[in-house]
């Protein structure tokens, strides 16, 4: 069966991850991982290819060169020792297959951290984009907070949708658009340092910080409560950001704004994530503004955002203003 197959190429990828983190070389042969899946290494290198869209090897390589990468930008540490860790025979190896697939040497990029587009980690099974739904009876016990915070100003750098509805419906439609798709705009999210919600870790991959946005603005087509929106995917960044804005990307200036949050805790995503879903959407759309002083606010250019992270929480926030008092 295909999901049993893309099921195993998954332990793949997380293996790989897994290794690559603790630097142990001998465990990421194709020999090892096959053996401990039980086929043979032919059938796991075609199964692979089929899936991934390449081999092994070349996957493999480019997910070293990722990690290596964010330790080229974030730390100090001498070029050789970061090759050494990744499994490069030499600096000038390191630097070789450095530049094959970025364009530029590792010193180079270490002077000057230019957006780049990074291998994420592959995920090739997922049950809800399969629309497999939830397995299971685990239920989380934690309730949807609701408070209201103020958020400082900041720049959004993002893509932008004003015709799909939804996660699996914006990817595919960016996926028309050449050097659009999730793989391309994700790697180029991963590779910027400074995202206000990256929490600092070392892995790449496609989570880092990066979130989907809804946009208020009237170009768009009306979709929650009948406000027209834009659909967006990108990442917060501070307020005097001054890097590099990638060609397919969109960056704005976010002003210092008043928001209502609603908040679920951590949950198992392949068990929970549609009745958290549910659950959210349950809360805020009987949310009673009344003597709360505040009411939703959706002017243009307000924007709203949705944080996805099933280890910390589920969290929407959306966009308030405060309600002037009418006089008796």
């Amino acid at each position: 069966m295909m999901y049993e197959m893309q099921k195993q190429i998954q332990i793949i990828v997380d293996e790989i991850d897994r290794c690559i983190k603790q630097h142990n070389d001998e465990a990421m042969t194709l020999s090892v991982i096959s053996s401990k899946l039980n086929y043979s290494e032919f059938y796991i290198t075609r199964k692979f290819k089929e899936i991934s869209g390449m081999t092994f090897r070349d996957y493999l390589r480019r997910r070293k060169l990722a990690f290596a990468l964010k330790e080229l930008r974030d730390s100090k540490r001498y070029i050789l020792d970061i090759a050494v860790d990744y499994g490069f025979s030499s600096h000038e190896a390191f630097t070789r297959a450095f530049k094959e697939l970025y364009g530029i040497t590792p010193s180079e990029y270490r002077k000057n951290p230019v957006t780049l587009v990074i291998r994420t980690k592959l995920c090739p099974f997922d049950r809800y984009f399969f629309e497999m739904g939830e397995i299971g009876m685990i239920k989380s016990t934690n309730d949807v907070k609701v408070y209201f915070v103020t958020i400082p100003a900041h720049k959004f750098l993002h893509v932008k949708s004003y015709d799909s509805n939804g996660y699996w419906d914006f990817w595919q439609k960016q996926s028309q658009i050449p050097g659009h798709d999730c793989e391309t705009i994700c790697g180029l999210l991963d590779s910027i340092k400074g995202k206000l919600d990256d929490e600092g870790g070392s892995e790449p991959n496609s989570g880092a910080g990066q979130i989907m946005a809804f946009l208020h603005d009237s170009k768009g087509k009306p979709f929650c409560y009948g406000i027209p929106r834009a659909e967006c995917y990108g990442v917060r960044l501070p307020v005097d950001y001054n890097g590099e804005v990638p060609s397919q990307m969109l960056m704005i200036d976010i002003p210092e704004a008043e928001y209502i949050v609603f908040e679920h805790g951590p949950f198992d995503y392949e068990q929970e994530n549609r009745s958290v879903e549910e659950k959210v959407s349950e809360v805020i759309k009987n949310f009673d503004f009344s003597d709360t002083g505040y009411c939703y606010d959706a002017s243009d250019g307000r924007i709203a955002y949705l944080y996805h992270d099933p280890a910390r929480f589920w969290k929407e926030i959306r966009p308030v203003k405060k309600v002037t008092a009418t006089k008796q």
